[in-house]
């Protein structure tokens, strides 16, 4: 297998998708808001890990000073990404 480019970076809607561990990140690096989605809960379908219980919270992107902006819980990944990203989305026009 040959190693991963470093300029091989996943995006939807222009902005970064960045996962690590159980977390999952959203928005730009230089943005003023990123969305970050933690995986709480999971079961197992066949061999697949199924996220049954997410957490999204919607932070100012200021290293050791960010702030929670906005907090929720979903059952699934796609609901809990239909709410952040309209989140992130939001917050970035209001700014």
């Amino acid at each position: 297998m040959a190693p991963k480019k470093k300029d091989e970076t996943l995006t939807y809607n222009g902005k970064m998708l960045l996962r690590k561990g159980n977390e999952i990140y959203y928005g730009s690096p230089d943005g003023k808001y990123m969305v970050i989605f933690k995986v709480l809960e999971s079961e197992k379908l066949n061999d697949l890990d199924i996220a049954t219980k997410v957490s999204i919270e919607l932070r100012t992107n200021e290293a050791e000073n960010s702030q929670i902006m906005r907090q929720a819980e979903r059952d699934s990944l796609y609901k809990a990404f239909d709410i952040g990203f309209y989140w992130l989305e939001d917050a970035l026009a209001n700014y």
